[in-house]
């Protein structure tokens, strides 16, 4: 490996460990009621050597949720790509089930700091929300191409609630369990 690749690596994984400090921090104590110097603390680095690697605390926002929302995306597209029909909806759901059970912190902060992005990081956060919700759509329509559209589009943004409700249920239900049975709600939902 080469030194730049070896550079690149390691800070590709500094980025993804403060993004994730950052995500525990702001899913905990909210983006208001977190400081650069609180998330430098929980990164294990001081609050200006943030700036390193992202531009202040509103940039490190916009990177969690466009990297969530970019993967969720970017992760539609791949099980569409490699399935079709029930195949493909049975994939969209596990795919999405795996995502909230792994991702609850980025669901918080979603759930209530949204608002806090700037207007382009906003827009393009949404952007990439509004492609990931029709391809879900596209998938039912090759199911049930009768429905309305508008129908299908209600249905995946209920699915959506349903398994985004995760990190806020509190479930004492080990995960293997509670995957299968938000998989068989999300899919009798949609059916």
């Amino acid at each position: 490996m080469s030194v730049s690749t070896s550079r690149s690596a390691a800070k590709a994984s500094r980025r993804a460990a403060l993004l994730a400090a950052a995500a525990r921090l702001f899913a905990e104590r909210g983006y208001a009621g977190t400081s650069i110097e609180d998330l430098g603390a929980q990164a294990g680095v001081s609050g200006p050597a943030l700036y390193k690697h992202f531009a202040g605390k509103q940039a490190i926002l916009a990177a969690i949720l466009l990297d969530a929302s970019s993967g969720l995306y970017s992760g539609g597209l791949d099980v569409v790509s490699r399935r079709r029909g029930s195949d493909a909806v049975a994939s969209l759901v596990a795919f999405h089930v795996a995502f909230a059970l792994d991702n609850a912190d980025v669901i918080r902060i979603q759930d209530r700091d949204l608002e806090q992005l700037a207007e382009g990081d906003l827009h393009a956060v949404r952007m990439l929300q509004r492609r990931y919700v029709e391809l879900w759509v596209d998938v039912l329509a090759e199911l049930q191409p009768d429905i309305d559209p508008a129908v299908l589009r209600t249905r995946a943004h209920a699915v959506f609630g349903l398994l985004n409700s995760t990190p806020h249920s509190g479930l004492a239900v080990d995960r293997a369990t509670l995957r299968a049975e938000l998989e068989r709600m999300a899919l009798n939902a949609l059916a």
